[in-house]
């Protein structure tokens, strides 16, 4: 319905300029060709001025109304440094934008046709084509230099004190590990993947015994403290969008990639100053991944430590979910006490 609504749109669009078009050449026709054509020139003159004014306006208007409004101000210390690299590139190509274009519509209107002006006939200059080609050459390769620095930064090695945390998505959710108290992330193997083991852990390997799985629960942070994501993909590519943060890297099957951050409000600050009571923190997948790449979205808690420590106690690894004889927590079967009874009788 909504494509044909579209379309809809178009044709009549299409239909209505035809339509003035046709007009125009009766009216050129009834007038005199030439009578209309200097009137139209003084009329295009004049809009194309009015066009320049209202501009410029709207764009004011519109940075005073939506500025930091959107998606605030970042939430992290490299979002701060995306957000000057931004700030740095609007200014420099907003000098830029309106010096040609107030240049372009006032020469538009000024010298408008005019059967008492020449034409003056300036075909090249090649200081000027220096100045213009220079100037802007190096300026560029500032930005860019700048880009690659941040870049590097990002996806640098994180500070030892990072924490770390693993994140796969797939068609079309996102899937969190955390590492346990032995501060690593166990390995994995894709053909283990199945029902009982989505990320395909390695069960052999005793760094994954104690790793946090969680599914269809927001993501947690601790405030301050660096956090380097390991990223992956099961099927196609995605990508985490962390907005907030200003931070995005893709999610490639077979080929983990990385980024780090620090975060720098707690989720509870962002209510505050977003006035939002409802303010969440968002995942987003930023690469088309398929029909519900609309619905593909998480959530991030940033909290204090104390905060996260409480909710990663309330976690239990997901090797107990799998080999539930093996949770310390549970009481033991008969068979295990047994046993138990049986090397304690014999020692």
């Amino acid at each position: 319905m909504q494509t044909l609504f579209i379309v809809a749109i178009l044709a009549l669009g299409f239909l209505i300029t035809f339509q003035i078009a046709k007009a125009s050449e009766y009216v050129a026709v009834l007038r005199g060709e030439e009578r209309a054509r200097k009137q139209s020139n003084k009329v295009n003159a004049f809009m194309l001025l009015a066009f320049l004014i209202i501009g410029l306006i709207g764009v004011y208007y519109c940075n005073e109304k939506l500025k930091g409004k959107i998606l605030g101000d970042p939430a992290s210390d490299h979002g701060v440094l995306i957000d000057r690299m931004l700030y740095i590139t609007i200014i420099i190509t907003f000098i830029v934008f309106v010096i040609t274009q107030v240049g372009l519509f006032w020469f538009a209107y000024k010298y408008q046709h005019s059967e008492d002006r020449k034409a003056f006939y300036y075909p090249h200059n090649n200081k000027l084509e220096l100045i213009w080609t220079v100037i802007p050459a190096i300026t560029l390769t500032v930005l860019v230099g700048f880009g690659i620095f941040y870049w590097y930064k990002i996806t640098g090695e994180a500070p030892k004190n990072a924490m770390q945390i693993e994140i796969v998505g797939s068609q079309f959710k996102w899937e969190f590990r955390y590492p346990g108290r032995d501060g690593i992330i166990g390995k994995k193997y894709y053909k283990n993947i199945n029902g009982d083991n989505p990320l395909g852990q390695i069960w052999d390997d005793a760094a994954n015994h104690d790793d946090i799985y969680v599914a269809g629960e927001p993501m947690h942070l601790v405030i301050n403290k660096p956090v380097k994501l390991i990223i992956g993909a099961k099927d196609v590519i995605h990508d985490v969008g962390l907005p907030h943060f200003r931070m995005k890297m893709d999610a490639v099957p077979g080929t983990p990639t990385t980024m780090w951050f620090t975060p720098t409000k707690t989720t509870a600050q962002m209510k505050k100053e977003t006035n939002n009571p409802d303010f969440v923190y968002e995942i987003s997948c930023d690469q088309m991944c398929g029909k519900g790449h609309w619905s593909m979205r998480g959530e991030i808690v940033v909290e204090t430590q104390e905060e996260f420590d409480a909710w990663m106690a309330q976690q239990k690894p997901k090797y107990y979910a799998v080999f539930p004889d093996k949770d310390p927590s549970k009481p033991k079967t008969d068979t295990a006490v047994k046993a138990a009874v049986a090397m304690a009788g014999a020692q």
